[in-house]
């Protein structure tokens, strides 16, 4: 169906006529022409550049951003409302989400259109309307399975902040001038559209998090669309606060370029933990030396991780900004007091280490590990933030942030990594992007780490359990693997689901010649006919 000239929305938009309306569509049009261009330019550098930590270079600080890296300045002041950020909590953009996090108790809700977000039309328009409900405090919703109701409580509610899809995103249900649009515009433009003036009329703004950025250039096209689209609607400059992920490897060397590009609109930088060691292994696929151990042995304590997150705190507050610390992934045990007890044990640690550290604030995935990160953050940060604890001790070295883990690499983290990949996969492929499995709450960026550690060591020809891994032996552990889940799901639910497919999609890209970018980006392939 054609909107307006050039746009076509190749979906039903009956159902979505408030979050379509012609003046959000101009809107995010105009932004899509307008910056799409240097979108795929960026993507296009991106792949420049890894062809050269292919040929063996490794990544460093650029000589010509000297100048920024040493200069003296500051970002713009913080607003109010994001001054103390001591426990975020994030999640996926359905109504039932949204309202359980406003609600939390957390400081902040970080609404996620990407990684735990299977991008559906569906969920892209309901998260859109849900987000507007809530910013005008009018949002409920009824779950008649359960027989319960939820709305927004009166007060208390966290602050908002909106993850838009990365760069590397289509959106293929949105085409200008024949073109898929660039997901992140059209979640960014739609939310803004709706929702800066009476988010600013109500005493907050809008706030952001910026994912998988890549560059300093990546972040100053981000720059650019704020500038504009504030013009755009007559929205006050630095309205907009955006938070970046440093996510990616290549991202840690220009941490202070970034928050520069984004100076009158930043919100800080946050450790993406998750997303880093998978960028890791991407960076550095071609170099047989950093080759990781298990999933589960690579933590904040390996050097390389430590490097990075000091890094974040020391850069971030020598520039008067939030440096947030990487997320709790754990969920309750039911059932098992002990192993429960053993998981938050890791969760105050984590939180202890990174508010000592003078990380000012700290992700959880589920609502029950708030009281233990605001304990923590309580005892050790009775201030909104710590961002005059400078870390002078702390030296851009770029050896250390690529220092090769430590670790064994056994035969269990190879069926978990199995286990794990195919399961979320056949999860997003349902339209689900945020799925628990193994008592952790999985994402696209955890699932990423699954599936490209089984490609790393198969090809690098690493041994694992005693064996080294190949494309055959990986298929027989699959076999084994697919009986393991049927087992754990129930036959049912297994021959409804989508698991055949998961299989084919994971093993595929575990086994291809060259590491796949982002597993999203295949199997998204397969949800773009869906409503």
């Amino acid at each position: 169906m054609t909107h307006a000239e050039g746009l076509t929305i190749a979906a039903p938009s009956a159902d979505h006529a408030s979050v379509l309306t012609p003046d959000a569509l101009a809107f995010v049009e105009t932004l899509v022409r307008t910056f799409r261009p240097r979108a795929l330019e960026l993507l296009e550098r991106r792949k420049q550049t890894q062809a050269q930590y292919d040929a063996g270079t490794l990544p460093e600080f650029l000589p010509e951003t000297e100048s920024v890296r040493t200069g003296d300045w500051t970002v713009a002041p913080i607003p109010k409302d994001l001054a103390d950020r001591r426990v975020e909590i994030t999640g996926p953009v359905d109504p039932k989400m949204i309202i359980n996090a406003l609600n939390s108790g957390a400081n902040t809700f970080m609404a996620d259109f990407e990684d735990s977000n299977a991008p559906t039309w569906t969920n892209l328009m309901v998260g859109q309307r849900a987000l507007s409900e809530a910013v005008r405090r009018t949002l409920s919703f009824e779950d008649p399975a359960r027989g319960k109701s939820y709305a927004l409580r009166d007060e208390g509610l966290a602050t908002l902040l909106v993850r838009p899809r990365g760069w590397h995103l289509p959106e293929r249900h949105l085409l200008v001038d024949g073109l898929p649009a660039t997901g992140g515009l059209v979640d960014f433009g739609l939310f803004f559209f709706h929702n800066a003036k009476e988010l600013l009329a109500r005493g907050s703004g809008p706030y952001f998090y910026l994912p998988k950025l890549q560059s300093h250039l990546e972040a100053r096209l981000w720059n650019d669309v704020f500038v504009h689209a504030q013009d755009a609607l007559g929205v006050p400059q630095g309205s907009i606060r955006a938070t970046v992920l440093i996510e990616t490897l290549p991202a840690a060397f220009e941490m202070d370029e970034i928050l520069y590009e984004l100076r009158d609109h930043s919100a800080g930088l946050n450790c993406g933990r998750w997303d880093y060691i998978f960028s890791y292994i991407k960076t550095l696929r071609n170099h047989a030396e950093y080759v990781l151990p298990d999933r589960g042995e690579v933590g904040m304590t390996q050097p390389f991780m430590a490097a990075y997150s000091n890094l974040v705190i020391k850069t971030c507050h020598r520039r008067g900004i939030h440096a947030m610390g990487g997320m709790a992934a754990q969920i309750p045990i039911k059932g098992d007091a002990a192993a429960n007890d053993a998981a938050l044990a890791k969760v105050t640690a984590d939180k202890l280490r990174e508010v000592q550290n003078g990380h000012d604030g700290t992700w959880v995935a589920h609502p029950a590990l708030i009281p233990v990160a605001r304990s923590v953050f309580d005892e050790h940060m009775p201030a909104s933030n710590q961002i005059d604890k400078a870390r002078d001790d702390v030296h851009a070295d770029a050896s250390a942030l690529v220092a090769a883990p430590q670790g064994n690499r056994t035969e269990a983290g190879l069926r978990l990594n199995v286990r794990v990949g195919i399961q979320y996969l056949e999860a997003w492929l349902r339209g689900n992007g945020c799925v628990p499995l193994y008592n952790l709450m999985e994402d696209a960026a955890t699932a990423e780490i699954s599936r490209a550690q089984v490609w790393q060591w198969i090809k690098h020809g690493v041994d694992v359990g005693g064996s080294v891994v190949t494309a055959a032996r990986l298929a027989t552990v699959i076999d084994d693997e697919m009986k393991t889940i049927q087992a754990e799901v129930g036959d049912a639910r297994f021959e409804e689901g989508k698991f055949p497919l998961a299989r084919r999609l994971f093993e595929s890209i575990s086994t291809a010649d060259t590491l796949e970018d982002f597993l999203t980006l295949p199997a998204y392939e397969h949800i773009t006919t869906l409503a």
